[in-house]
């Protein structure tokens, strides 16, 4: 067995997890039909329609220990976080770019806050970051040597300020809606970055399902429709919702979240397969977690029944090279 081979087992072994989607976008667009996502519009030549500005990032109520207690009832294992999403709001303080909180009127390092909560809690802590940047400029239309540095940095400081990350998940890259190509920045120049500053850190490309090509782990964004058909043996990651969008919206909380039978249900179908499943945790804009999502990965965590380790690499595990 490979050292990839023995990470990809690993993080199998892990099974229940959560996406923590919390940046820009909670305050941007929680209310109302504002086209929120507006990265759609990075391969249509036109003007952005809703910058952000770092002064509105004020959450009076960030308790990331709060989303760990929520992850822990949910039974989850692993988490990863929004650190940096399509629109390039840093939630740490880059040097790479001023468009993040060390300009916001909350400066708090919100990777910091969210890596010790959930290291404290025994969770396995890992990174979300997106290669698009809608502020920057930085996509398909858009990938000079200057904005690949920046993106570099920003991985650099990630893997280099907060201890060991056990894995990053890369979104906004080699997606037909946006973000670069595989063939303007190839997958093996990031990977190689990433296994320089961490050996052990897998990388994770959302949204790729072919193979682990691009991708140290197949990744299905189940979210926005990718589903896990046909006969597959791992490695592989799904991720869900129980509210009706990733990030936070002002109906939630009188909006019953999905039930948790369905959830289990989604769950351990991916585990008979070698697939984790993560459960998305959507904080308000204010940084604090809805109490009816909180009851739900609660009642997820009663009914939830992992399997049994695996030991071995089961036959048609996808395998590099």
């Amino acid at each position: 067995m490979t050292h990839l081979e023995e990470l990809q087992k690993n993080f199998i072994n892990l099974r229940m997890g959560t996406f923590i989607h919390w940046n820009s976008a909670a305050v941007q667009f929680n209310t109302g039909d504002v086209e929120d996502w507006e990265f759609m519009r990075e391969n249509g030549n036109e003007p952005r329609r809703y910058p952000f500005d770092e002064k509105d990032w004020n959450p009076a109520k960030l308790d990331c220990k709060q989303w760990a207690e929520t992850a822990k009832a949910g039974g989850c294992r692993f988490a990863a976080y929004t650190a940096k999403h399509h629109e390039g709001f840093c939630t740490w303080p880059t040097e790479y770019s001023e468009h993040c909180v060390r300009n916001a009127a909350n400066k708090t390092d919100v990777v910091k806050e969210y890596l010790t909560a959930f290291r404290e809690a025994g969770i396995v802590a890992g990174l979300y970051f997106s290669i698009l940047d809608l502020t920057a400029g930085f996509g398909r239309r858009s990938c000079t040597p200057e904005q690949v540095a920046a993106v570099k940095g920003q991985i650099t400081e990630l893997l280099t300020n907060y201890g060991e990350i056990p894995f990053i998940m890369f979104d906004g890259w080699g997606s037909p809606w946006g973000g670069p190509s595989y063939e303007a920045l190839p997958f093996e120049e990031i990977d190689g970055l990433v296994k320089s500053l961490q050996p052990d850190c897998l990388s994770l490309c959302i949204g790729w399902t072919k193979d682990i090509e691009h991708s140290d782990i197949c990744f299905y964004e189940g979210g926005a429709g990718q589903k896990l058909e046909g006969e597959f043996s791992g490695p592989g990651i799904l991720c869900q919702k129980m509210t009706g969008t990733w990030f936070w919206r002002a109906t939630d909380p009188e909006t019953p979240p999905r039930s948790a039978d369905w959830i289990v249900g989604l769950a351990e179908d991916c585990f008979s397969k070698n697939v984790n499943f993560m459960n998305n945790i959507s904080p308000r804009a204010d940084g604090s977690v809805d109490g009816n999502l909180r009851a739900a990965f609660a009642e997820v965590g009663k009914k939830l029944v992992l399997p049994a380790p695996i030991d071995e690499l089961p036959a048609g595990w996808m395998r590099r090279g």
